[in-house]
């Protein structure tokens, strides 16, 4: 329902009784002072500042959610963030859904203050942190400046109210203490003006009296339902012109508001920094870290709705949340250790699995390397490898049924292993089969190296590279550098073999997982030549070509079609006997 009327003052009183609070759905304040000074410009010029929009929340329903306070005194080291009102019950409240930068503003220029650090100062020096507040010099003519403002405001110190050479510093707040008329008069009587400049100075006041306290400048939209999965969409919609708002960002603040000893934004935060420290990193996020809070714990559903994210549910996670850290933990050391890093998985829900099977295993520390694990550990990587394979959308829409189904797979498991075919069998019936079809086997072989399943089709074909140190290269048998057209020609390639030669030199057909050493020293040989050199005895040379599938390597470059047919039609037999 819109509503068009109210005072600024009218709406800082309501802030001041805690009738209007922040829903734990809000951000931090996050204005500079030149954005506030802007916006008290814009209400003297009587421009449109926008609508609000307000959720009504109704008394029976207030004590389910958490609350903040609007920013008073702003100090940017000591007291930036929102104060916690904590649980308010059996309360009307009114929660800003749209505004809160706005007001926030209001707030501090009417009421409180700002101490932002000085530049060139100690962050632990409390003297680089002055407090100022807001002041409006009336002696300042209303012609628009090049930036469209008539009116000076600024954030000063409080000595500096009053009349100080060419200005007349008005302390913003004192407005809200004083009437029109004689009151404003007196005041300016003691400031010693000439008759010109009382009367510039007595209009200025005059109009921040009037668009602060008497004229009707707040418009606002009211919204009455109380279905937070209702409020929450309309919040989204309403943010997203700006920096984007992720629905996990407001779940994580329900989150925040019902953890009690721990402060969850910082834990998820911190735990996905750690995360993705961890080996080459997998490019991790808190929608990751959240969705496997819910699946780990056994909440009923692991999707991302507010019914999940009860009290109750986040009684759960939070007393959990030490073992939650250490599965994810060696779930990332275990990925890692296979050689995948943010590149190469796609989708980082597949890890999801794995890592409800590390919780209820126990997360033991060693699961990565112990031998006892080794059958587990080669199961799960083929799982993963598999998954990653698949050109279509595994783990695209309907995730979270496809999860919480999995979950019972592992719940109903008779034994403590990887239940890898039990998995896939669930996965097939939900339509995300790990079977590979002749025309999807063709696609593996015929697949680039930019492919982002390029490492792993390669670490399927070469099991026996040293991956765990990601000290490998994926390599070009024959260099690349070779394959342009100007030496493609002075090795003797005819003008019309030479696209086909350069369409196919970073195909998997022409591709080997090889130790990082030795590709530095192998650089931009032909193979032929690199090889004898590498491996001078006949035996050595020729194992090297059986483990790589090399068959008969050419000589020179002009073999090169030859030699890349024969291995793809090799390459693509092993991937269909390997993935069978």
């Amino acid at each position: 329902m819109y509503h068009q009327g109210g005072t600024i003052e009218g709406a800082l009183e309501y802030i001041a009784r805690r009738e209007y609070v922040l829903p734990a759905i809000q951000r931090e304040f996050v204005w500079n002072p030149e954005q506030i000074c802007a916006l008290f410009d814009s209400l003297m010029q009587e421009y449109p500042f926008g609508e609000f929009l307000f959720w009504k929340i109704d008394p029976e329903h207030s004590g389910k959610y958490r609350y903040y306070d609007f920013v008073r005194n702003y100090h940017q080291r000591d007291a930036s963030h929102c104060p916690d009102l904590g649980v308010l019950p059996n309360r009307q409240l009114t929660a800003v859904l749209d505004g809160q930068q706005r007001l926030t503003a209001f707030n501090i220029g009417l009421r409180g203050s700002m101490s932002v650090k000085l530049p060139r100062r100690r962050w632990s020096n409390p003297s680089a942190f002055p407090r100022r507040v807001l002041a409006l010099d009336l002696l300042t003519t209303t012609e628009r400046d090049e930036e469209g403002n008539c009116y000076r405001f600024e954030f000063v110190d409080e000595k500096k109210i009053g009349r100080d050479d060419a200005q007349l510093w008005f302390q913003v707040s004192d407005i809200l203490m004083m009437e029109t008329g004689p009151d404003m008069l007196d005041w300016l009587h003691s400031k010693d003006l000439d008759s010109d400049q009382q009367g510039l100075a007595f209009r200025t006041l005059d109009c921040l009296h009037r668009v602060v306290r008497t004229k009707p400048t707040v418009a606002y939209y009211v919204e009455k339902k109380q279905d937070i999965e209702h409020v929450l969409n309309i919040f989204i919609r309403r943010n997203s012109g700006g920096t984007e708002l992720a629905y996990s960002d407001l779940l994580l603040s329900i989150a925040v508001s019902q953890w009690d000893n721990l402060d969850a934004r910082r834990e998820v935060h911190d735990l996905v920094d750690e995360l993705n420290q961890i080996g080459s990193g997998l490019g991790l996020s808190k929608d990751f870290v959240l969705k496997a809070g819910l699946m780990l714990t056994d909440i009923a559903s692991v999707g991302f709705q507010v019914r999940n994210f009860t009290h109750d549910n986040m009684v759960i996670l939070e007393k959990n949340w030490e073992s939650i850290k250490t599965a994810l933990r060696n779930t990332v050391q275990l990925v890692t250790s296979f050689g995948f890093d943010s590149n190469s998985v796609r989708a980082n829900s597949a890890l999801l699995p794995i890592a409800y099977y590390l919780h209820r295993l126990g997360a033991p520390s060693n699961f990565d390397s112990g031998s006892e694990y080794f059958e587990d550990r080669e199961a799960i990587r083929r799982w993963l490898t598999r998954s990653v394979l698949k050109a279509s959308g595994i783990w695209g829409s309907g995730l979270d049924t496809l999860l919480t189904a999995v979950r019972d797979v592992f719940r109903s498991a008779s034994d403590r292993r990887f239940p890898a075919t039990a998995i896939a069998t669930t996965m097939a019936q939900r339509g995300r089969n790990l079977d590979f079809t002749e025309e999807e086997i063709d696609d593996l072989a015929d697949m680039e190296i930019s492919d982002r399943r390029t490492f792993a089709m390669l670490s399927l074909l070469f099991p026996f590279v040293n991956i765990r140190d990601h000290n490998f290269h994926i390599d070009h048998v024959f260099p690349k550098s070779l394959f342009t057209p100007p030496r493609l020609r002075t090795a003797g390639v005819s003008e019309e073999e030479i696209g086909s030669f350069i369409e196919c030199v970073n195909r998997i057909g022409n591709l080997q997982l090889i130790d990082g050493a030795i590709n530095n020293e192998k650089r931009a040989k032909l193979p032929a030549a690199w090889m004898r050199e590498h491996f001078p005895k006949d035996d050595k040379r020729g194992n090297y070509q059986e483990h790589y599938l090399l068959g008969e390597v050419p000589e020179d470059l002009k073999g090169f079609l030859q030699f890349y047919n024969a291995r793809r039609e090799r390459l693509r037999d092993r991937v269909a006997e390997l993935l069978s």
